[in-house]
C-alpha cells in the first residue's frame, strides 16, 4: 500500500525509465498480446534482433514449446494474479536461442476496455547462467571421461601386475617398506614374511647385502632406473637378479623393485638405461635459481643443445613423457617425445635460429608408456653465460597440457558457429562437382568476412582499429565492408569512426 501511494504520481517518463532499469529486457504489450514497444537495457540484447519484434504477436516471437507459456502469463496478468516467471526462447538469425526469464504485470489500471489494456513482460537475459551450465556440463564430462581412463589404465595395471611372473614389489621410496606385492612374490618370500605387505625391504634379503641393496635403490633415486644387482635373499640360499626403478605418485617416491631367480634370462629391454650424457649437477649462484625453478614449476620446461639433445628436464616434464626421475631424459633428444611426425622439432628449431622464440606451437607429446598428451609449446634461444663466440646457444621449451582445456562457450567465441556456411566435410563433398576454383573461392570469401567480422568485435566497432589489426588500409577495409553488407556505411562513415 505503502509502494502504491509513493509510486502513484509517477510520469511517463518517470515510468518508462523504471522499466527500463528494472529488467534486462522489457515488453509493453497491448490486450491481445501485440508488442508495441520493447525496452532494452543490454547492448548485446538490442543486437539480437529485438527491435524487430515491435508489432508483432508475442507469441510469434518465441518457440513453439514457449508459445503455451506466453498465453498461460498473459492469462494470469489479465487476472491480475501475479505471474510465475518462466523461461521463454527466442529464435535469432545467429541460430542460437535467445532464453529470457519473464514476469507479465497488467498495468492499465481500472481500464476495462480490451483495446485498452496494457502489460508490461519483464525479462531477465538468462545467457550468461546458459553459459556457465554448458562449461558445468563440459566440466563434468571432461572428469568423466579422465575417470573411466584412469580406471581402464588401472584395470590394465592390476591384470598386468597380478599375471606377471617375475616377483614384482613396490616399496616407499621414504620409509623402505613394501606396500603393494604380486602374487609371485608373495610367492617367492612365502617362507621369510608370511606378511609381505607392511615388512622393511631390508629384512627380506641377507644381512650382507644390506650395503648392495642400498647402493641399489640410491641409483634408482639418483637415475631413474638400474641394471639387474644379484642379491641373496635372507633364507641364505636363494639369490635373485634384482632391478629397482623410481615413479612418483602424489609427488611421493615409490620403487618398483624387480626380482628373477638367477639363471632366468633378462631381457635386454628390460634392462635400465643409462642415460647417453653424464648428469651435470647445478650448484650455486644462477644455477641454484635455475634448479629451483625447474623442479617446481608447474609448467613442464626443458633445455635442449642447439640440435635438441636434452640437457636439463623439470620434475612436470618427467611426469608427462613418463620417467620415473628427471636424469632419464638428460642426453636424449627431445624429439623422442615432442612431436607426432618426426619432423616438428627440426621445424620448431629452425624457426628458433630465424627468430630468436617461438610461441604457442600446438603438437603432441608421446611418453614413454604409450600416452599421448596434446600440448602447447613456446620456446626461445638462450645464450649461455661466458660462452665463447663459436659456441652456439642452448634452447629453451616450456610445455603445456592443453588436452583438458575446456571448449570455449558461446560468450567466449568471437564468431559464432553458426556463421560458418560450410563445414569442411560439405566443402570436400563438392570436389567433382563443382570447380575447384569456386571451391577455393567461396572459402575464401568465408574466411575473410569471418576475419573483418572478429576485428571489428574486437575493436568495439572501431574501423581505424580494425584495419589495423588486420592489416589493412581503412579504404580497403571499407571496400571489403560493402562487399560483404557488414557494419552501418553511412555518408560520413569514411570521415570517421
Amino acid at each position: 500500500m505503502a509502494a502504491r501511494k509513493l509510486l502513484g504520481e509517477l510520469d511517463a517518463r518517470a515510468a518508462s525509465r523504471l522499466i527500463e532499469s528494472s529488467s534486462d529486457l522489457a515488453l509493453v504489450l497491448d490486450g491481445e498480446g501485440t508488442i508495441l514497444e520493447v525496452v532494452t537495457s543490454d547492448a548485446g540484447l538490442a543486437d539480437s534482433g529485438t527491435a524487430a519484434w515491435r508489432g508483432r504477436p508475442w507469441s510469434d516471437t518465441v518457440t513453439v514449446e514457449s508459445r503455451d507459456k506466453v498465453a498461460q502469463m498473459l492469462a494470469e496478468a489479465e487476472a491480475a494474479v501475479a505471474t510465475r516467471r518462466r523461461q521463454v526462447n527466442h529464435p535469432t538469425s545467429g541460430g542460437e536461442d535467445l532464453p529470457i526469464l519473464y514476469s507479465a504485470v497488467r498495468v492499465d489500471g481500472d481500464k476495462r476496455a480490451p483495446a485498452q489494456r496494457r502489460f508490461v513482460a519483464f525479462g531477465r537475459d538468462l545467457r550468461p547462467t546458459v553459459a556457465l551450465q554448458r562449461r558445468l556440463v563440459e566440466a563434468q564430462q571432461a572428469m568423466e571421461r579422465d575417470y573411466w581412463r584412469f580406471r581402464e589404465a588401472e584395470t590394465r595395471y592390476r591384470n598386468l601386475f597380478q599375471t606377471a611372473p617375475e616377483a614384482v614389489l613396490i616399496v616407499d621410496g621414504q620409509s623402505q617398506k613394501v606396500v603393494e606385492a604380486n602374487p609371485a612374490a608373495e610367492a617367492q618370500f612365502a617362507k621369510i614374511a608370511p606378511r609381505l605387505v607392511g615388512a622393511a625391504l631390508a629384512t627380506l634379503f641377507d644381512d650382507a647385502m644390506a650395503e648392495a641393496l642400498q647402493s641399489l635403490l640410491a641409483a634408482a633415486r639418483t637415475v631413474g632406473r638400474r641394471e639387474p644387482l644379484r642379491l641373496r635373499l635372507a633364507d641364505g640360499r636363494t639369490e635373485v637378479a634384482a632391478s629397482a626403478s623410481l615413479f612418483r605418485q602424489d609427488q611421493a617416491p615409490f620403487l618398483l623393485l624387480r626380482l628373477l631367480p638367477v639363471g632366468a634370462a633378462v631381457p635386454e629391454a628390460q634392462r635400465g638405461r643409462v642415460a647417453a650424457a653424464p648428469a651435470r649437477a647445478l650448484a650455486g649462484g644462477d644455477d641454484a635459481l635455475l634448479q629451483s625453478f625447474l623442479r617446481n614449476a608447474p609448467d613442464a620446461v626443458v633445455f635442449t643443445d642447439h640440435q635438441g639433445r636434452v640437457t636439463h628436464v623439470n620434475r612436470a616434464f618427467a611426469a608427462m613423457a613418463q620417467l620415473s626421475a628427471e636424469d632419464q631424459a638428460r642426453g636424449e633428444m627431445l624429439d623422442r617425445w615432442i612431436g607426432s611426425t618426426g619432423v616438428e622439432l627440426g621445424v620448431l628449431i629452425g624457426n628458433l635460429r630465424q627468430r630468436g622464440s617461438v610461441g604457442l606451437f600446438r603438437t603432441t607429446l608421446r611418453g614413454e608408456f604409450g600416452a599421448t598428451l596434446e600440448v602447447e609449446l613456446s620456446a626461445s634461444t638462450l645464450d649461455v653465460p661466458g660462452a665463447g663466440a663459436a659456441q652456439r646457444p642452448a634452447l629453451a621449451f616450456a610445455v603445456r597440457d592443453i588436452g583438458r582445456r575446456l571448449q570455449g562457450g558461446p560468450d567466449d567465441a568471437r564468431v559464432p558457429a553458426a556463421k560458418v556456411s560450410r563445414s569442411v566435410g560439405e566443402l570436400t563433398e563438392l570436389v567433382g562437382r563443382v570447380p575447384m576454383k569456386e571451391i577455393v573461392s567461396e572459402t575464401t570469401d568465408l574466411i575473410e568476412r569471418l576475419c573483418i567480422e572478429t576485428a571489428l568485435q574486437m575493436t568495439n566497432d572501431n574501423r581505424a582499429l580494425a584495419a589495423q589489426l588486420l592489416g589493412l588500409s581503412r579504404q580497403s577495409l571499407y571496400v571489403k565492408l560493402r562487399r560483404f553488407g557488414l557494419g552501418d556505411l553511412g555518408a560520413g562513415a569514411e570521415a570517421g569512426d
